[in-house]
């Protein structure tokens, strides 16, 4: 099995790689060629389908659907020339700081 610590990062590699794929025989290339508004999409169901998971407190299924979502956010992360290092920067950049004031910062801006 592999290391499941170093899956983000993988799956970034990975994701790069399907920007040139032929959408026939990728589902991420038919994503990517469909547009930003493919990706939202599925974002908005794979949510959905959290969202109920939760509701129901299935733990299998709640793990399931927070997979998809993570995945289809990479995907849209991809798509925009971004990584899950700019996302963990940016949470990094945050760590410590109160989300009340980090909220507030951002008002002020």
């Amino acid at each position: 099995m592999t290391d499941p610590d170093d899956v983000f990062t993988r799956l970034d590699a990975l994701l790069a790689t399907r920007k040139g794929a032929n959408p026939e025989s990728s589902y991420v290339a038919k994503l990517f060629a469909k547009g930003p508004d493919a990706i939202l999409k599925k974002i908005g169901e794979e949510s959905a389908e959290l969202i109920m998971a939760s509701k129901d407190g299935k733990t299998d299924s709640i793990v399931y659907e927070a997979a998809d979502v993570f995945f289809h956010i990479m995907t849209l992360l991809a798509f925009h020339g971004l990584s899950i290092g700019d996302v963990r920067r940016e949470l990094a950049r945050r760590e410590g700081v109160s989300g009340i004031e980090e909220k507030r910062a951002r008002q002020v801006k």
